[in-house]
């Protein structure tokens, strides 16, 4: 994911309270099948391990779990999002170039 520099957060205990916020994360693993993502609700003990640990758990019926990833799995933590206008920045009146843009947060774990 891009992060400018301004906005790159490394903080980890706010890192874990966005993740622990919006627990529904996206389980990306890329596959021989090809990629996969499911939706999943994942807890994090944040005293084991380096950063941390998320526990989860794949049904079952889910061919996400039997899958051999090629690569490392990625959990995407969304947090509140919101569009922003470009009437808000200063710029736009004095020059009428801006762009509307999209204020977000997410942790990629």
């Amino acid at each position: 994911m891009y992060i400018p520099p301004a906005f790159r957060d490394t903080d980890t205990a706010a890192i874990h309270a966005t993740m622990r916020a919006a627990p529904l994360a996206s389980l990306v693993t890329a596959t021989a099948a090809g990629l996969l993502c499911t939706p999943l609700p994942l807890l994090l003990d944040p005293d084991e391990g380096e950063q941390g640990v998320l526990y989860g758990h794949l049904a079952r019926a889910n061919p996400h779990w039997r899958e051999p990833a090629l690569a490392e799995t990625m959990a995407i933590f969304s947090g509140p999002d919101a569009y922003v206008t470009p009437s808000w920045y200063a710029t736009k009146r004095e020059t009428g170039k801006v762009v509307p843009t999209w204020n977000y947060v997410a942790v990629h774990a």
